[in-house]
């Protein structure tokens, strides 16, 4: 099929348009980091069981020390620190404008990509990064009362989503090393490939997370969480759509396609999650809001015309 990594990385798009909105009620509801570690102790028991019915083995089958160094370092970088900036600026300024900033993942991305597999950096790809910033800017920018410009949102916010689109991107590109090990060294299915590396990535993950959340707040909040009924579904709900089926097949698309290819597409949920937002969280949708959504998808398009 032509189109297999396009059409999966559109899908990925509705999924990670689920699970935003999931988060930010989740984040809110049971903590940032409590419900990263729920997050990643399902995403690892869903990975345990799909292995188990396709494979017979429980654990993933043999990958070499390089990829799972990499994968490591990806989930490191993609999960610990990526996701616990983006839940924090889900809790800050919601997800709706969370998912508007991850327009810059693309951008990281290619930076990295420049770095680590010498893929060169195009004209089209820098009007692509001034375009997509034009379109936050018409966002998240308006007229204040001493300036002429203001920032509409909270400054915190707003740099825990910057960070966390920085290494989104910088994890996608890390995961893609990590994968082109795999395929070097294994005989594994294909399609399995994905989710053995997001394995690894997952475990990167409840280390850091477990880790950060006893030495802020103790293992209490995480003991209420395991009794909140509601708070373990939104969890479950949120492990499936994001850190299992939508990274995991966020991996299987720079599979069967370009990174930057399947950036773009993926990057589409700042315009799908506008209606959404409007019906659960009654927040108001302006024109505004709209046009610098529009406006920073097609600048994330464009690196697939100079890439």
């Amino acid at each position: 099929m032509n189109y297999l990594g396009e059409l999966i990385s559109i899908g990925v798009a509705f999924s990670w348009t689920a699970t935003a909105l999931l988060s930010e009620f989740g984040s809110k509801r049971l903590g940032n980091l409590t419900l990263n570690v729920l997050r990643m102790g399902l995403a690892l028991l869903f990975s345990l069981v799909l292995f188990s019915v396709t494979t017979g083995s429980v654990l993933p089958s043999g990958a070499s020390s390089q990829a799972v160094g990499w994968m490591l370092l990806s989930g490191l970088v993609g999960y610990v620190i990526g996701d616990f900036c983006l839940f924090q600026c889900y809790i800050i300024i919601g997800s709706r404008f969370g998912q508007l900033f991850m327009t810059l993942a693309p951008l990281s991305a290619a930076w990295m990509a420049w770095i680590t597999l010498g893929q060169q950096m195009t004209l089209m790809s820098i009007v692509a990064m001034l375009v997509t910033l034009f379109g936050i800017g018409i966002s998240v920018l308006g007229r204040g009362e001493h300036h002429k410009i203001s920032l509409r949102l909270p400054l915190n916010g707003v740099l825990f989503a910057i960070g966390a689109a920085l290494c989104q991107g910088i994890g996608l590109v890390l995961s893609k090393i990590g994968m082109d090990h795999y395929e070097a060294t294994e005989g594994m299915a294909e399609w399995l490939v994905p989710f053995s590396a997001n394995f690894y990535r997952c475990l990167a993950g409840i280390v850091g997370f477990t880790l950060l959340l006893y030495w802020r707040k103790g293992m209490k909040p995480l003991r209420r969480a395991l009794h909140d009924k509601k708070g373990m579904t939104v969890a479950i709900a949120t492990t499936i759509f994001g850190p299992f089926v939508g990274v995991g097949f966020s991996l299987m698309a720079v599979q069967y396609t370009a990174a930057g290819i399947a950036s773009t597409l993926m990057a589409m949920t700042p315009i799908i999650i506008l209606l959404p937002s409007r019906w659960l969280f009654h927040e108001t949708i302006t024109w505004r809001a709209v046009l610098g959504a529009i406006i920073s998808v097609i600048g994330v398009s464009l690196f697939f015309l100079g890439n």
